[in-house]
């Protein structure tokens, strides 16, 4: 045997994944992150559900939502952070570490720590599992995605002293309060970035007569979304389909039509924050009102969400830094903790 392959059943590789509604992320020690992808696989119809060939994945497929010709399928696999289709997870799973060269780094031997909502059931939890085993994981484990994307922010979760993370991904919101290297306390709402995205369609089908795409509506946001309404004016054209005659029709939206529009799904994100400072152990809530609250994951990148989250809660509000990727990171370097197993489930 020689010394390097020995080296490696000594030490097994750590890799992290936040298999997220949104988007995919895959993080090894040494080269950071490896890949970060949008979590979209597309199949050849043909064949029998789910046995199609893969034809595109991540930013190729993604193009594809919506659009794709009648032999093709894009599937997002993911929903609210879980699996909800149990092949097309794997088989995106397996591509995304033959795309990020994982096979070839550290051949059988990774062991897999995978980020999961905190409210994921013991089946969900368990899909995840066997999706990362049948993909070539050798053993696997689960950090929740709060834990993570606390540890990732640089929150000091090992101290005695609690500190509030709310973690917006594309399916759910995760508040979390964390303590001694552990959840004190946390809640999880199934509403994300894919809920404001669903909830501008709506606004705009109502008001306006016109049908957007999914993608069009996440362009939308991102460019004039807003969480506070008290803004200066800003306008962007958008395109979709009208409703009385079927042809493309061009609307301009202002950033408060899309503030109006996020109003819904935002109340729900604020009242979960607001849950948990009610119902979190007095001590703990006392710490927060010392340091503030960290904003992680996609949804953090609405423009004044943090305005908005400080004015509903009086509490200082900041954003990670690359809150994007929080997870990700911290599912890393908790796994690489000597104390890991308190971290780890």
């Amino acid at each position: 045997m020689s010394h390097h392959a020995f080296f490696n059943r000594l030490f097994p590789q750590n890799v992290a994944v936040d298999l997220g509604t949104a988007n995919t992320l895959i993080y090894t020690r040494g080269k950071g992150i490896v890949l970060n992808q949008p979590s979209v696989v597309c199949f050849q119809k043909n064949t029998d559900a789910g046995k199609g060939r893969v034809t595109a994945i991540g930013d190729q497929a993604k193009q594809l939502l919506g659009r794709s010709p009648g032999n093709v399928e894009a599937v997002r696999p993911m929903r609210h952070g879980v699996i909800a289709n149990f092949s097309a997870a794997e088989r995106m799973f397996r591509e995304f570490i033959d795309m990020a060269q994982l096979r070839s780094l550290f051949g059988r031997r990774a062991e897999f720590t995978i980020c999961v909502p905190s409210n994921a059931t013991a089946v969900e939890r368990r899909a995840i599992r066997e999706a990362a085993l049948a993909a070539g994981a050798a053993k696997v484990m689960l950090i929740g995605e709060s834990l993570a994307a606390a540890v990732g922010a640089g929150l000091p979760v090992a101290e005695a002293r609690g500190s509030m993370v709310v973690d917006i991904g594309g399916g759910t919101t995760e508040v979390g309060i964390v303590s001694l290297g552990g959840m004190a306390y946390q809640t999880s709402v199934r509403v994300g970035g894919d809920q404001f995205d669903a909830a501008i369609v709506s606004y705009v089908r109502n008001t306006y007569g016109v049908i957007l795409g999914d993608q069009t509506a996440e362009v939308v946001k991102k460019t004039i979304g807003t969480a506070i309404l008290d803004v200066p004016h800003e306008r962007m054209c958008a395109v979709g389909r009208s409703l009385s005659d079927g042809l493309p029709r061009t609307i301009e939206l202002s950033n408060h039509d899309v503030g109006e529009a996020l109003a819904v799904p935002l109340k729900t994100v604020i009242g979960a924050v607001k849950n948990a400072l009610e119902n979190a152990p007095p001590e703990l809530v006392t710490d927060i009102a010392d340091t503030g609250i960290v904003l992680t994951g996609g949804g953090a990148l609405l423009a004044h969400l943090d305005k908005r989250l400080c004015a509903e809660t009086g509490l200082t509000v900041c954003i990670a830094d690359e809150p994007l990727t929080c997870a990700v990171r911290g599912a890393g370097a908790a796994a690489e903790c000597v104390d890991a197993a308190s971290f780890l489930q």
